[in-house]
């Protein structure tokens, strides 16, 4: 895959609270696309980030039906993979590529 397309598979790393206590247990989370799947993530993370992939979980959260406006619309999808890295790999999210 070419570097734009494994940028195409990995969209954003999510920092949140529980993604913080993933990360204590080697764990890293990222916003993935909706039509990616496990294979074509743990390749893009080995590409981009040099590091060994143990085992990839996803999950998708569907979006939520909201107000905008006063129109009736709704949230995008979002597919999120819970990448655990292998002993002795890590990833730091809080600095830029």
């Amino acid at each position: 895959m070419t570097k734009a397309a494994l940028y195409d598979v990995i969209r954003k790393p999510i920092i949140t609270e529980k993604a913080t206590m993933a990360s204590e247990n080697g764990a890293v989370v990222f916003e993935v696309a909706i039509d990616s799947n496990k294979p074509q993530i743990k390749e893009a993370v080995e590409a981009l980030f040099g590091v060994k992939v143990k085992a990839v979980n996803t999950t998708i959260t569907k979006g939520k039906a909201k107000r905008f406006r006063g129109q009736l619309g709704k949230r995008k999808d979002v597919k999120k993979a819970y990448v655990t890295l292998e002993e002795g790999n890590t990833i730091d999210v809080t600095t830029g590529l």
